[in-house]
């Protein structure tokens, strides 16, 4: 054997040595999260990384009570709702971006990619101020105008980015038939764009699904709670009990939707993303 082939050799096994590392770290948490929601309440600070028995009583718990299943009720509706407006607008919004030349695109862009670099904390106030006002506290609306103002920036910038590289000649070619500009957007442009759009849309759901800060500040009764908010105010028998059982059962609940939406778009995804990246 050459220096040269172990040294690929050895390139090759710390490239999947690294990878299995990666997967380790992103897997395992939620790997163990199964197995502790599976194992009965006197087990739970007995240290095992298999499943010895199965147990279901902790998701019997969790989807015993009817707070939990409203909380559910509301992310559907507010994730789903997020990701309907922020398509929509963001669509519109590449369009002009993406096709249409006047001064002061790129400043635009550039103000559209700095929105989304602010920390949600820094507007918290603000934005409570304004929902409000327009009396969405304590309601789907507030979570929904909230959440679509931090999704739409790098909604905006992903389907911008994946319109520019659409040929200039099927938009003439929609112009001489006599199709107007949302004709040539719908008919047209929107069957190329269904890789960006299932990325944005993947992304703006989970980001809606998984947020608390906002859920937790906007929100105040358990009948307009959303998910994240619910597990953490999952109570046990006393102030003095945590019950990790049913929290692990939760999350593993409201985890495996996401997981499996991940798996089912994963192609598109990654054309998504990778579409836009290189120009020709």
């Amino acid at each position: 054997m050459t220096l040269r082939t172990l040294k690929a050799l050895m390139l090759r096994l710390g490239f999947w040595l690294l990878v299995a590392v990666l997967m380790v770290y992103a897997i395992f948490p939620f790997y163990y999260a199964v197995v502790t929601s599976l194992k009965p309440s006197s087990e739970l600070f007995e240290v095992s990384y298999w499943v010895d028995s199965l147990d279901l009583a902790n998701y019997a718990t969790v989807l015993s009570q009817p707070t939990f299943l409203a909380a559910i009720r509301n992310s559907v509706i507010v994730a789903v709702s997020v990701v309907i407006i922020a398509l929509l607008l963001g669509l519109t919004a590449a369009w002009a971006l993406g096709r249409v030349r006047f001064r002061g695109r790129t400043t635009v862009m550039m103000t559209v990619l700095g929105v989304s670099m602010f920390p949600q904390v820094a507007v918290l106030s603000g934005l409570f101020e304004v929902i409000r006002t327009l009396d969405l506290y304590n309601s789907p609306g507030g979570l929904i105008l909230s959440y679509t103002i931090f999704t739409l920036p790098f909604t905006v910038w992903i389907l911008t980015t994946f319109m520019r590289q659409l040929p200039d000649e099927l938009e003439e070619a929609a112009i001489v038939d006599g199709a107007s500009p949302w004709v040539t957007l719908t008919k047209v442009f929107m069957p190329l764009l269904w890789p960006a759009m299932a990325t944005t849309g993947l992304l703006a759901f989970i980001a809606a699904w998984n947020e608390f800060l906002f859920a937790l500040t906007f929100t105040l009764t358990d009948s307009q709670r959303t998910v994240p908010v619910a597990i953490a105010l999952i109570s046990g028998g006393s102030q003095y009990e945590l019950p990790w059982g049913p929290i692990m059962a939760a999350s593993v609940i409201v985890t495996v939707p996401l997981v499996v939406l991940v798996v089912i778009f994963q192609r598109r995804i990654v054309s998504g993303l990778t579409a836009g990246a290189v120009k020709g």
